[in-house]
């Protein structure tokens, strides 16, 4: 597992390295993400303990076509997803940060910690992490799933959305449910959550009752919704995305699996 402890490694230059470009995550020939490497080259970024040996990621500037992220992804156990997603998102975090938001000074990395600083006016800045709600909305047996334009054919998921300034996780559940399909929600209860370093989403997952059922599907974000039943559902989100954990857990909960 992760442990993302970088305090002791200010002065650490060795251990595990992941390689990522714009294309995706290099291979490191057995089917994995860990370099084997003897020293950290310029510019590795540390990332914490990969079951006691240190770890780190390097961005690197060209463009083979090493496997997709998200190909990654759907294929990595639990702990091995933590990883990754730790990785993408430091990478892009480093790249989006790289001057000031306030003098616009070339930012630099603060040691033993995940932190950049301006060595002009001292402005910090953290890894961004975007908090996000993800609700399957449920009447009885029958799940309510919707379709993005961008889905691939025939992919029906859950609802989401971005969590507004000032707003609780459960009224950002009430009010993008009702912005997206036209649908309100009564009782509200937590799931789990789950990292999504596409780019740095943090997935809130929730179940909500819904107190009405008429569809009114927004055509921007939303260009189909429907209710089913389990014996009747549609092309499914990847089994590793906190959409299909929803999914699968309430079916579970009623005995269909």
């Amino acid at each position: 597992m992760l442990i993302r402890d970088i305090t002791r490694l200010t002065d650490c230059r060795h251990g595990h390295l992941i390689l990522i470009n714009e294309q995706g995550i290099a291979d490191n020939g057995d089917g994995g993400v860990l370099q084997p490497v003897t020293r950290w080259p310029e510019g590795a970024m540390a990332l914490g303990y990969w079951y006691q040996t240190p770890v780190a990621v390097l961005f690197v500037e060209d463009e083979t076509p090493w496997p997709a992220a998200r190909d990654w992804l759907s294929r990595l156990d639990a702990d091995s997803f933590a990883l990754v997603s730790t990785a993408l998102q430091v990478v892009r975090w480093a790249h989006d940060h790289r001057f000031c938001g306030r003098c616009g000074t070339r930012m630099k990395r603060r040691q033993g910690e995940f932190a950049m600083e301006c060595p002009e006016c001292r402005h910090r800045s953290y890894p961004r992490i975007s908090p996000c709600i993800i609700t399957l909305v449920t009447h009885g047996r029958e799940l309510l799933l919707a379709r993005s334009p961008r889905f691939p054919a025939g992919r029906f998921s859950t609802l989401a959305g971005f969590i507004e300034p000032g707003e609780s996780a459960e009224e950002a559940v009430k009010r993008e449910v009702f912005e997206e399909v036209g649908v309100m929600v009564g009782r509200i209860s937590y799931f789990r959550s789950q990292s999504w370093p596409m780019p740095h989403s943090f997935m809130m997952g929730y179940y909500a009752e819904a107190s009405s059922r008429e569809l009114l599907i927004d055509g921007v974000e939303i260009e189909a919704a429907d209710w089913f039943l389990p014996e009747q559902l549609p092309g499914l989100p990847p089994s590793y995305s906190i959409s299909r954990h929803l999914i699968d857990n309430f079916l579970h909960s009623i005995a269909w699996y």
